[in-house]
This record gives C-alpha cells, structure tokens and sequence, in this order.
C-alpha cells in the first residue's frame, strides 16, 4: 500500500469515517464525496485553476498601484567614431569612455483616463579614459504624465471586467466540488447497483441450485414434469452466468470509483448505502434567489456582455483620430563632479502630441466596428436565452428533487414486498402449491424491485448534490454552503 493512501486510510479511520479489514475498504457515500473533494483529480483540477485566476487577480491589481522600477544602462565605448564639430566638419576621432546611469522611476495608472503619472529622478556619470575627464548629469526630480487620446482605456474597462471574472472564478470552484460531490453520488451507486446485482445473483443462483437439486427429487418419484426439472436447470445455469456477468461489472464500477477518488492501490471497497434520505421540501422561489447569487452562469453571463462592449470600444478607439500626450517638467544640471552636478539645477520641459489619423482604410476600420456591435448584440441575446435556459433549469431540478423523496420511499416498500413475496412463492413451490412460472415471476420482480431502490436513490443523491452545486445552498441546513477556497 503506498505512502499517500495509508497515511489517507490511516486518517480516515482516526476521525471514524472508515473502515477496513484484510484490504476491504467500507464505504459510505459521505466517506466517498470527502475523500473525492479532498484528493479527486477533479478536484486537484479545480483548486489549480482558482489558483491561477486569483494570481491574475492579483496582476490586474496590481496595474491600479503605484510602481518603483530601478533601471540601469551601462555601456563602455573604446573604438574610432566619426564626430561632427562645431563647425561641422566630421572627423574620425578614437573615443575610450564609460557611461553608467542609474534611475529610479515611482509609475502609478490612472484608471479614469487611462494614462500614467511617474515621478523620476537619474544620475549619469561619463568617464573619458583618452581625456582622463569625468562628468556627471544629474536629474534630481522629474514629472510626466503620458496617455492615449481618443483611444482605448484597458484600464477602465479592467476594471469593469475583471472583478467580475474573479468572483466568477470563487464560485466556479466551489461549484466544482459539489459537482465532485454529485459525480462521486453517481459512481459510488455506480458500484452499489453492481454490488447489489452480485448479491441478487449469488443469492438466485444459491436458491435456483437449492431447487434443482429438491427438485431431483420429486421428479425421480414423478411428481413434476421432466418440463419443469429442465426449466429449473436451465434457471441455474442462467443464475452463473449471471453471478460471473455481475463480477465483472462490480470490477469495472469499483476501478471506476477507485480512479475518481484517486486510489492508486487495488484495494477492494464496499459500499454501503443508507437506506435513509433527508425528508425535505425546497421553496422554488428560494432556489432560484440562491442559483442567482450563488452560481457562476449569471456573472459569466454579466462578464460575457462587458467583454463584448470592451471590444467594440477597442474597435472605435482604433477607427478615428488617435493621439499621445507626453508631457514632463524637470530640474537638470551637469558637472565635472558629483556635487556640482546637483547645484542650482536648471529647468526642463517637453511636451509632445502624436496625431494618427486613417485616411484610406478601404473601410476595414468601419467593418471592425460594425463586427464588434453585432457581437454586441449577438452576446445580449444569448445572455438572455442562456439566463433564461438557467433558470428553467433550477425550476426541473426544484421539482424533480421535490418529488425524489417519495420515489424512494415507495420504491423501498416496493423492494420490500417484493422480498416478501419471493419468500412466500419460494415456500409454497417447494410445498407444490404453485407453479415454476410463479416462482420465476417472483424472482424477476424481486430482483427489478431491489434495482429500481437503489435507482431512486442514485437519482435522489445527485439531484441533491446538483441543487447544491447549482444553487451554492444547502437546503437540508437551511444556510449558504461555505466558501472552502484552497489556501494559495
């Protein structure tokens, strides 16, 4: 048994939510939904990619607060150059020079126009090793600000967009492990339908060759038909083809469950279902309050619709008229030394306007534009449709869950019964009061009672789980399922 999944076992039977005996792991289905959000590959899934959704977060973030960047440029220069004089003739002149620089820039974003405001300040020292001369330059404080006019403002639309992504993501996550939950529902019935099909076979084959071998002898005396005896052969022959059929499938469910739950090791479980059910009614109205709140599909609807106006505002902004403004003011001052390149420092101004304006596009601007509006109202509509679809979707689920419960019950009294009445023409066949018709009737309503009971509550557990997932609610407790977000 390897490390991880004893320490799991181990774990499991410490807090007495397991047990097991000579490799035989008992399960119940809250034991399997635990272990299947705890170490499922699915869930495993799910926890990396809120992960990454809240790093992407934190990026976007980012962008709103202010930035401190060092940079650095050094460069040494020891070749023959061509330099222009002052009365402009060139000459070749061999240079031997350092330059190092160092600045620090304080950048913060403006989300509202989407430009930047940044503070500087540099200091370059030049070393000419021909010269044996040093100079410096220094530019103790510089302000700027630069942005797009006219154009696109990723940061606000960022800002509209991103958020929402994020708290789709939280919801996304914890919608994934009920829908874990709801997917280890299915599988674990999965094995108990083909455990119960085992137990019904080896327990018809039993009584099937308990009979035949009774049945021996009353038709040595001739009191039933060689008929009758060849139907109870072939019952038992039917029975053991039915015992291996039902091994294989119990193998094939069990390494279904086995991998969703992510055991590696090829111990054997049982499942153990609960013949109880919670016994409650849900409010439509409530449901569909919660689905809204709760579930992920009405913000990646909501973010869906701002996706689509933010690129029909990229398509305008690079349509028309586009220009940058670059605007800065600064104190600058050169000398031979350090200080004195910091003495009565003098003042500095730029300032720059980029105009770019399409004047032969053949239309391909204009053709972009009207893509991105019909996207616009194509995304409406099925946002609309898709909220629509979703809330008609919580409603067939409220009502289906509504009426679940009574499903297992009288399917529970039908499995009952049917138990009973297989006794009771079990007993009067070996008394000779009734036929082996009667029996075989018997027999097959017995057996499709106990499948149909574990059927409904197969059904009843994963629309109880899928409510769940849907909704974001336990209704059971009456309160909002907790957020369980996986620490980063």
């Amino acid at each position: 048994m390897k490390k991880s999944s004893f320490i799991l076992f181990i774990a499991l039977l410490l807090t007495g939510r397991m047990s097991v005996a000579q490799d035989v792991m008992s399960l119940s289905l809250v034991d399997a939904i635990y272990i299947a959000q705890e170490h499922s590959p699915q869930a495993q899934a799910a926890r990396h990619t809120y992960r990454s959704a809240y790093w992407n977060y934190r990026f976007y973030k980012a962008n709103y607060l202010p930035s401190l960047t060092m940079t650095s440029n050094p460069t040494f220069n020891e070749q023959i150059n061509k330099i222009t004089q002052p009365d402009g003739t060139n000459l070749f002149i061999k240079q031997n020079q350092l330059n190092t620089d160092v600045t620090f820039t304080i950048n913060q974003n403006i989300p509202l126009t989407g430009g930047s405001f940044f503070v500087r300040s540099s200091l370059t020292r030049l070393d000419e090793f021909e010269n044996d001369a040093t100079a410096y330059n220094s530019q103790p404080l510089v302000i700027g600000y630069q942005q797009t006019l006219l154009g696109y403002n990723s940061l606000k639309w960022d800002k509209r967009i991103e958020p929402i992504r994020f708290r789709e993501a939280k919801k996304n996550y914890n919608e994934a492990l009920e829908l874990v939950a709801s997917q280890a529902s299915n599988l674990y019935f999965g094995l108990a339908t083909a455990q119960a099909n085992l137990d019904i076979a080896t327990s018809n084959y039993a009584a099937a060759d308990t009979l035949y071998r009774y049945a021996e002898g009353r038709y040595n005396i001739g009191t039933i038909t060689e008929n009758e005896m060849l139907q109870l052969e072939i019952n038992k022959l039917s029975g053991e083809t039915d015992m291996m059929n039902a091994r294989i499938e119990v193998e094939e469910q069990m390494q279904a469950l086995r991998s969703f739950l992510g055991i590696q090791d090829e111990v054997e479980i049982r499942v153990t279902p609960s013949d109880s059910v919670p016994n409650f009614q849900v409010d439509m109205g409530k449901a569909l309050e919660m689905a809204m709140a709760n579930s992920p599909e009405p913000e990646m609807y909501e973010r869906m619709k701002q996706q689509s106006l933010s690129n029909l505002a990229y398509a305008k902004g690079n349509a028309g008229l586009k220009a940058d403004l670059y605007v800065q003011f600064g104190l600058s001052q050169t000398g031979n030394e350090l200080r004195a390149s910091y003495r009565d420092p003098m003042n500095q101004y730029y300032a720059s306007v980029g105009i770019s304006l399409p004047i032969l596009d053949w239309g391909r601007a204009k053709g972009q534009v009207r893509v991105a509006r019909s996207n616009v109202d194509l995304v409406n509509t099925q946002a609309e449709q898709g909220m629509k679809d979703f809330e008609l979707n919580v409603c067939k689920m409220v009502r289906q869950f509504n009426l679940q419960h009574q499903y297992v019950v009288i399917a529970s009294k039908a499995d009952r019964t049917a138990e009973r009445r297989y006794e009771v023409a079990k007993r009067l066949y070996i008394l000779g009061k009734s036929t082996i018709l009667d029996l075989n009737s018997a027999t097959t309503e017995k057996d499709s009672a106990r499948r149909n009971y574990i059927s409904a509550l197969r059904t009843y557990w994963s629309l109880y789980y899928g409510l769940r997932s849907i909704t974001g609610y336990d209704f059971e407790k009456n309160q909002k399922i907790e957020e369980n977000l996986p620490k980063i």
